[in-house]
């Protein structure tokens, strides 16, 4: 079962039956919810996955600032909706990822078991690729757009790579009234907030003392040795794994490895990857 439910205060897409374990997903900077919806599929029958649109981004509503504190509010909130049976498993990748720890902390009677995916709780200080990446997409003069094959042809300019301009221009879309397109995530203050959201997480010397795993990409430079201590300091029940072959989107990069490693984490039966 597939459903799209505006229940809370993050729009979200329910893929599995009612009365399964829920696992909560939580995507990363100019993503969307239904990024997770092979992984989910392939979960199936064993969990209902819950597909969220982060602040500022998808479906969801856009707020004035962005910081993790604002972020994580937001997805408590809609954890109390979904946990009401018990609380549920997070999966979060990169800024989804913050968002889940800090939410963790925050509220770990909601939480079961955390899955951050490809993130550490300290930031890295780089924030040069997303900048060039959001000040690409402000670029372009959505008023003489009439296309996405033109939006995609203009953006080749500056994005290289076909598949990262079709993860990018998921975003475009076109108002059925004027016609007119527009980008649905709050690209402005993404770009304006950058230095916050690759940053440090708030954690006021909290603990999460929840079972974690932490996957991280072989081919990813987001993870080091650095950010271990940070990290078991603050979940000090954590597993790493490394998926060799994935970069920073492991669960599209590498698919299944991600799935079957998600899947004996959560505790489902083994299953192929459907796409």
């Amino acid at each position: 079962m597939s459903t799209t439910d505006p229940a809370g205060p993050l729009a979200q897409t329910v893929i599995g039956d009612p009365g399964n374990p829920t696992v909560v997903f939580c995507h990363g900077l100019l993503g969307r919810g239904r990024n997770f919806t092979g992984v989910a599929k392939a979960l199936q029958p064993d969990f209902r996955c819950v597909l969220l649109d982060m602040p500022d981004h998808g479906r969801s509503p856009w707020t004035e600032r962005i910081d993790y504190a604002t972020a994580a509010a937001l997805l408590v909130e809609q954890l109390e909706h979904l946990a009401t049976d018990g609380p549920v498993h997070l999966v979060g990748h990169s800024m989804g990822g913050k968002t889940a720890m800090t939410a963790a902390l925050l509220a770990p009677h909601l939480v079961d078991r955390l899955v951050v995916v490809d993130i550490s709780p300290t930031g890295s200080g780089e924030v040069s690729e997303f900048e060039h990446l959001l000040g690409s997409l402000l670029a372009l003069d959505l008023s003489a757009v009439t296309s996405h094959g033109q939006a995609d042809r203009e953006l080749a300019a500056s994005v290289g790579s076909p598949a990262l301009r079709g993860f990018l221009l998921q975003n475009l879309r076109r108002d059925p009234g004027t016609q007119t397109f527009g980008w649905q995530p709050n690209l402005e203050v993404l770009r304006r907030d950058l230095p916050t959201i690759t940053g440090d997480i708030p954690h006021e010397d909290r603990t999460f003392e929840g079972r974690v795993l932490w996957i991280a990409g072989g081919e990813s430079p987001y993870i080091t040795e650095a950010h271990e201590g940070p990290m078991r300091a603050l979940f000090p029940r954590t597993v790493q794994v490394t998926l060799k072959g994935a970069g920073h989107w492991v669960h599209s990069e590498q698919p299944e490895a991600f799935t079957a490693t998600l899947r004996h984490f959560l505790g489902g039966r083994a299953a192929t990857v459907r796409a």
